[in-house]
């Protein structure tokens, strides 16, 4: 907090008066609610479904407006006590232009070389965590039956907690493979700058998570028409419909795979979802449409 106060004492800042403080997450919203009353309005940006006690409603509360950047994530908090009538829902946006379709075969080649062409490459991007449950799609990839079209699991993100369960959990994906002697379908890329080539270059996505404020992955991997197998949880299904956008499905092992098959069998479905999902992302998601209705609410903010 003191460190806070001093970097609004900056002469950069004492030059040019701050109307508006954003805070862009829950725990630095809570910290700037802590803040002094003064002149400059504060707001924050509700990004997580997680437990709140009385405390942090409270500090919540003392910023002048919050965003949320779905109704799961709102009504969750509104659950718990946050005032249904300071949040208001803003939805994340995706460069459409950046991430968008490209040819797939040469990128395939440059980016995977050691996957073999028959075989069905499934991409999971984002942090290695329990709660984006990719253990689960471990034990599905790994554990493919034979009789079926391989699968190479293609993981993007890094594991950023240190706690022990972290460490166990991330050590856990590549055991899974290890004793299914398929070590060479797990590949972990770690961070990466080139998400719009990567799902350009997958046949699928799936995203495995046990819970999602709104999955960004999911608006990328729309944009770029890459087709989508998602877990129904959070506000997801404010960005996809079920067997229009893709196929949503419970967070468990035997759905998600279910869901694989038919999207590995159903080609043709597929792309018809990959295709409608860009077209929903370019018409309600796209990173322009989120930049104005935020300068619209931080105006109206810093005009209250």
């Amino acid at each position: 907090m003191p460190q806070l106060q001093q970097a609004l004492r900056q002469p950069e800042l004492q030059q040019h008066p701050v109307d508006v403080l954003h805070a862009n997450s829950l725990s630095m919203a809570r910290l700037v609610g802590r803040l002094p009353p003064g002149n400059v309005r504060r707001t924050g940006h509700l990004r997580d479904i997680i437990g709140l006690n009385r405390t942090v409603i409270r500090d919540l509360h003392a910023n002048d407006r919050l965003i949320a950047v779905s109704h799961a994530t709102r009504n969750f908090h509104v659950q718990q006590g946050l005032d249904a009538a300071g949040c208001t829902v803003i939805y994340n946006g995706v460069d459409t232009q950046r991430f968008c379709p490209a040819a797939s075969d040469s990128l395939r080649q440059s980016l995977f070389p050691q996957i073999p062409h028959e075989a069905v490459i499934v991409l999971n991007v984002g942090q290695i965590c329990l709660r984006k449950g990719q253990r689960d799609l471990a034990d599905i990839v790994a554990r493919w039956p034979a009789d079926r079209p391989p699968l190479h699991l293609v993981l993007a993100g890094e594991r950023h907690a240190s706690k022990a369960e972290s460490l166990t959990f991330e050590k856990d994906i590549g055991a899974i493979f290890d004793d299914a002697g398929r070590a060479e379908r797990l590949h972990c890329l770690g961070y990466r700058s080139d998400v719009p080539q990567l799902m350009n270059a997958a046949d699928l996505l799936v995203h495995s998570a046990r819970q999602e404020p709104l999955g960004r992955v999911l608006l990328e991997a729309a944009a770029c028409e890459l087709p989508i197998i998602a877990t129904d949880v959070g506000g997801t299904r404010e960005i996809l419909q079920h067997e229009r956008h893709g196929w949503l499905v419970a967070a468990e092992t035997d759905a998600l795979q279910q869901a694989m098959w038919r999207a590995i069998t159903n080609r043709q479905q597929a792309v018809q979802y990959a295709a409608a999902a860009r077209q929903r992302v370019c018409e309600s998601f796209d990173v322009r449409t989120a930049a104005r209705e935020l300068a619209v609410f931080w105006k109206q903010v810093a005009a209250a």
